[in-house]
């Protein structure tokens, strides 16, 4: 909502008392999109880009959920589900071509697929579902789409993967940003398969796309890492993600992708401790939409339905052009890895069923919105059907959704691999021996290795350390099958997971880890609403300044609960784009109804100080308070401000943003002291606040005022009528207090 006082902006999230706008990505709403062309040739103009040099096309408006952005880019997207004979093709709007501002919900990009082979429409938006509980993936929903007034279908509407997708979910979005997809027609030779290649970086351009301003070098590193120095893999590489990959990949016969015949679609983001990152794309043939597997470098094997069923976990295991498969395969730890993977997909996702209820779901959403499409590529009565029937898309079959996965579920929980004893994890208990250390014990039985993985802050690295079972480490007894260890805090909060394996099989707890984890934490961390941006000041000129003497913008928090709360472990930042800009360090606290300042002033120090790596626009900006990824904790967004005009909330913490005469630079607003705030009448101010030698105090009625220091030593006083300008020049730098009859107000003196 608009706030006329100081042209704020405030977006609150999950408060049921304001109005929120439609989730574009929810899960059980139809999005509708609605474009508009000045010009009725709109489809010849997209094939003749689509043909040419794949430019974006200017649409006059485009409407999502009735909310209209002007002069927007549009072009068709695609390989094979893009043919300029369609009537259906595949879209990408882009909201900010002609407008860097223009964005929907902080979504710049929307990625429309047309369901292309795929008889149920579905395959796509509920592979994305599934994977997601397991690694970074894309949002995936439904969208109903017209152009110039006529109805084109429903759609796979799946989340863009950009840098503002990169900064949601890797903490950066500057770093180096590979799309795995060959320039050329793909064939059996064009392979992007992180093989490393003769010549130098160059070599690389027909099979990847470079999304960032550099990283050749670095992926032509990967790729000599994984293809001739595998045991250096983990230095390089997150290798769970890619195992989790490969594994959901292998689970449901997902073989347009680094698995299958071409080893595409997939994305590769290099995060801030420079190992890539794995993200899955392109699921629309999914659930065996596309038979071919591959073998070599030069035979193109397609499966049929029955070959599908029982596709092997390990294939490729011994196959030089897939070296990623070749290297978790043959290295025995990564392969149980893998295994454990496999199965913890498998029997959440689809021996119960749960695949099913989600695809009746999605089946349920779009009944009516598919039997008016009168675009797509098969019938309705085919759409009603395709999860139990299995359908010709010309030189191939695609198979029933349930066909196939009844009976690979059948099939996986067969083989050796799932049927091998694995350890079992449970009792896992967390207590503080210090403050500043913890012990971590658990039970396992069946195993011969169990292992703790530990991190302080969520773009870190795991710490791996073993756990034992000898008496020494707060496990009771030795051989009592309890595995212990302590941990030293470096934060107030660690995240953590139990690994455990024997010979043959392994396991996690949680089974869904990395990805998923538990967490301790010796104070609990801010949520919504406890902790609020307060206040802040985006263009200092006044003698607020940081210890290094600089007029800097800063931000202040403030915490509305009675505890003490950890920030800890979450982010500051000016871009929804990124919103892990800045770690707040380790072991910041804010104490009950206190204030905090950060210094925005993009000064990177060593040690534990408030200053964070931005700093803000005066002409506008936004700051956000979150966890780095989702979990927005407070926002604000701004217009242009006053020079040495703070903005905040009156009264703290719960109140409205209004501009402030005078900065409260970690203080209470709006004239409200220590104690219970009091009527007007019985007020007094006291600026500037922070005060340098000068300072004018104001009362309503006479006043004997007196200045005290931290010991409660009288340092000055005086009777005020109504106004007077007092000199304490003479008084050291440091905390004050002013009373009255009924106030106390904190003064902070600068030399």
């Amino acid at each position: 909502m608009k706030l006329n006082q100081n042209n704020i902006f405030l977006f609150f999230f999950a408060l049921p008392i304001f109005h929120i706008a439609q989730n574009f990505y929810s899960k059980t709403q139809i999005q509708k999109i609605e474009l508009n062309f000045l010009f009725n040739n709109w489809d010849y103009r997209l094939d003749t880009s689509a043909l040419g040099n794949g430019g974006y096309i200017m649409a006059n408006w485009v409407k999502i959920n009735g909310v209209q952005i002007d002069s927007i880019g549009v072009k068709y997207k695609g390989n094979s589900s893009y043919d300029s004979t369609r009537s259906k093709n595949p879209i990408h709007i882009e909201l900010d071509t002609y407008n860097n501002s223009k964005n929907f919900q902080n979504y710049t990009d929307i990625k429309l697929s047309n369901c292309y082979q795929d008889p149920s429409m579905i395959r796509e938006v509920l592979a994305f579902d599934l994977i997601s509980n397991y690694m970074h993936a894309p949002k995936a929903n439904f969208a109903q789409v017209y152009i110039n007034g006529n109805y084109m279908g429903v759609y796979s509407n799946i989340e863009s993967i950009n840098k503002s997708f990169c900064g949601n979910h890797f903490f950066g979005n500057d770093n180096t940003f590979i799309k795995a997809n060959p320039s050329t027609v793909p064939s059996v030779n064009t392979k992007s398969n992180l093989l490393k290649l003769s010549g130098d970086s160059s070599a690389y351009q027909s099979f990847y796309e470079l999304k960032s301003t550099s990283g050749w070098k670095n992926l032509e590193a990967l790729c000599d890492t994984i293809t001739n120095k595998p045991n250096n893999i983990e230095s390089i590489l997150d290798i769970d993600k890619a195992i989790w990959m490969l594994a959901f990949n292998n689970a449901i016969i997902n073989l347009d992708s680094y698995s299958g015949a071409f080893c595409q679609n997939y994305y590769l983001y290099q995060d801030n401790q420079k190992r890539f990152n794995t993200i899955v794309w392109d699921l629309n043939m999914s659930f065996g939409g596309f038979p071919f597997l591959g073998n070599g470098a030069s035979s193109l094997v397609g499966l049929t339905n029955a070959a599908m069923e029982i596709l092997p976990i390990n294939v490729h295991s011994t196959d030089n052009y897939w070296p990623l498969i070749k290297t978790i395969q043959n290295n025995s730890k990564y392969k149980k890895i893998y295994v454990a993977h496999l199965k913890t997909f498998i029997n959440e996702q689809i021996s119960n069923s749960k695949y099913l209820t989600d695809y009746s779901n999605y089946k349920n959403l779009i009944d009516t919105a598919v039997l008016s499409d009168n675009k797509k590529f098969f019938t309705y009565a085919q759409f009603t059907t395709a999860l139990t029937t299995n359908y010709s898309v010309g030189t191939y079959t695609v198979p029933g959704i349930q066909n196939l996965m009844s009976s690979r579920n059948v099939y996986l929980q067969s083989i050796d691999e799932f049927t091998t004893t694995a350890p079992t994890i449970s009792a896992i208990n967390t207590s503080t021996i210090s403050s500043n250390q913890i012990k971590i014990n658990c039970t396992v039985t069946n195993a011969s290795t169990v292992e703790l993985a530990y991190r302080f802050k969520t773009d870190d690295i795991y710490k791996k350390i073993q756990l034992f079972d000898d008496g020494n480490h707060n496990d009771g007894i030795s051989g009592d099958n309890i595995y212990g260890a302590n941990i030293t805090l470096l934060n107030n909060v660690i995240q953590y997971y139990v690994y455990a394996e024997n010979s043959l099989a392994a396991k996690f707890s949680p089974e869904a880890a990395e990805y998923k984890y538990y967490t301790f934490e010796t104070i609990p961390t801010a949520t919504l609403g406890q902790v609020v941006i307060n206040e802040f000041l985006a263009s200092n000129k006044s003698d607020v300044k940081n210890e290094f003497h600089l007029n800097e913008d800063w931000i202040e928090l403030y915490n509305n609960t009675n505890s003490t709360l950890n920030l800890s472990n979450l982010y500051l930042s000016n871009s929804s784009k990124n919103k892990g800009k800045y770690f707040i360090p380790n072991n910041t606290i804010i104490s009950p109804k206190s204030h905090l300042v950060v210094w925005a002033d993009e000064i990177n120090l060593p040690t534990n100080q408030l200053h964070a790596n931005f700093k803000l626009n005066k002409n506008g900006d936004e700051i956000i308070l979150s966890d780095g990824i989702s979990n927005i904790i407070d926002y604000v967004n701004f217009n242009e401000q006053t020079e040495d005009k703070s903005v905040g909330r009156c009264p703290d913490g719960t109140g409205t943003f209004i501009t402030l005469q005078y900065p409260s630079f970690g203080m209470f607003n709006c004239v409200v002291g220590i104690e219970e705030n009091k009527t007007s009448e019985e007020l007094i101010k006291c600026y500037p606040n922070p005060f340098k030698d000068n300072i004018t105090i104001e009362t309503t009625k006479p006043e004997s005022i007196k200045i005290i220091d931290l010991m409660g030593k009288i340092i000055f006083e005086k009777n005020i009528q109504q106004s007077e300008n007092i000199n304490l020049s003479n008084l050291a730098e440091g905390v004050y207090f002013i009373q009255s009859s009924n106030k106390t107000i904190k003064l902070i003196h600068l030399k």
